[in-house]
């Protein structure tokens, strides 16, 4: 079944690059196919930088991207290949890409690569791949690891002296890995297999210039960076530390507070007068008074 571009009330024109016109937009119980076509007369070759206008031909590109309404959203697109008709350069034909919406051997979006990193980091890659599966995002862990390992073959350098490390799975209770974030821009730079700190190490090695690094309380990176880089300074994360603020404070009142607290209907409601016994009735109100006990145990 054919939709109209504009027939919910959303124009999905701008969504997209400006270069690829939609033509066509197919709908299915399950599947959104929408049909593109690349606009572009001229592209940069990646070898010599210079202009190229010279068609080589066209092909057909299928793509994932973000669903829509818990259903799985394919593009289908007509892009051009050009010819490189600089003799000096090794590149003889090239396609085109879109600006960072599609890279030239992507098979699905770079927004919809963005978010399942995201994913996968807050959970862990089979559980992400799980999720993706009730929205509509056809994917697997595997495929998930594979993008995250991306991160690493983009060689992304600190931007700054401080890092961030922490550990993650690729499958809840499987293998681990840890994972180092830029201090300063918050973003993944490195993954490495395991978390016995020994990775970490080698990786500390070759980053002599850090000076801070924010950690949880695991032992294995504590001895990986003061054997490396014994000056370094080493920050418990903001989680950490409302867990070890959380664990002083119950520990305070187990010590401080009594089993059970007695309050007299005085007290209570004028801040004095006596404490009387439980089980006692008061002789001017008429009823018994409340105890108050403090339950340590659901603190």
């Amino acid at each position: 079944m054919s939709m109209e571009i504009k027939s919910s009330g959303i124009d999905l024109r701008k969504y997209y690059p400006n270069e690829l016109k939609i033509l066509n937009i197919l709908e299915k119980s399950n599947q959104i196919t929408i049909e593109l076509k690349s606009t572009k007369h001229k592209h940069r070759c990646p070898g010599c930088g210079k202009l190229m206008h010279a068609y080589h031909g066209t092909y057909k590109r299928n793509v994932q991207d973000l669903p829509i309404y818990q259903r799985n959203v394919m593009l289908q697109i007509a892009a051009y290949e050009y010819n490189c008709t600089n003799e000096a350069c090794e590149i003889t034909t090239f396609v085109e890409d879109y600006g960072g919406f599609i890279d030239k051997s992507q098979r699905m979006t770079s927004r919809l690569e963005d978010f399942l990193r995201t994913l996968a980091f807050e959970t862990n890659c089979e559980g992400a791949a799980a999720i993706c599966q009730k929205l509509g995002i056809k994917i697997s862990g595997d495929t998930i690891i594979r993008l995250l390992r991306k991160l690493v073959d983009n060689e992304v350098f600190p931007s700054s002296d401080a890092i961030g490390v922490d550990d993650f799975a690729y499958r809840k209770g499987h293998k681990y890995c840890t994972v180092i974030c830029d201090g300063a821009t918050h973003t993944p730079i490195d993954i490495l297999d395991g978390r016995d700190g020994s990775a970490l190490k080698e990786w500390l090695k070759r980053n002599k210039q850090i000076k801070k690094v924010t950690r949880d309380r695991a032992g294995a990176y504590a001895k990986a960076i003061a054997a490396e880089l014994p000056n370094a300074m080493q920050i418990a994360d903001r989680f950490h530390l409302h867990q070890n603020l959380l664990a002083a404070i119950k520990e305070a009142l187990r010590i401080e507070l009594p089993n059970r607290i007695e309050v007299s209907s005085g007290s209570a409601g004028q801040g004095g007068g006596a404490e009387q016994s439980e089980g006692k009735p008061d002789k001017k109100n008429g009823f018994r008074q409340p105890v108050v006990e403090s339950r340590r145990a659901s603190l």
